[in-house]
């Protein structure tokens, strides 16, 4: 895959959020395991049914998940109340 042509994705933060393994979110979309670490990484960019069902899956649009930039970091600043 062409650096231009990487496709970055929030998979892992929103699976860390929720408490879902990588399993139990693979089993949810009905692709292997390790198809959900590949995704994490960039290594495999998924097919557009196989975006929209995982945008589907955690209730957010697609554009929270996937993009063709690097998403900026959060809490880039720790404040504490």
């Amino acid at each position: 895959m062409e650096k231009n042509e990487a496709i970055y994705n929030r998979i892992a933060m929103l699976r860390a959020e929720r408490g879902i393994s990588r399993r139990d979110l693979a089993e949810a979309l009905g692709v292997h395991y390790q198809t959900v670490g590949y995704l994490e990484r960039g290594e495999y960019s998924p097919s557009l049914h196989l975006a929209l069902r995982i945008a589907e899956y955690f209730e957010v649009a697609v554009e929270v998940i996937f993009s063709t930039s690097p998403f900026p970091r959060l809490g880039g600043s720790r404040q504490t109340a």
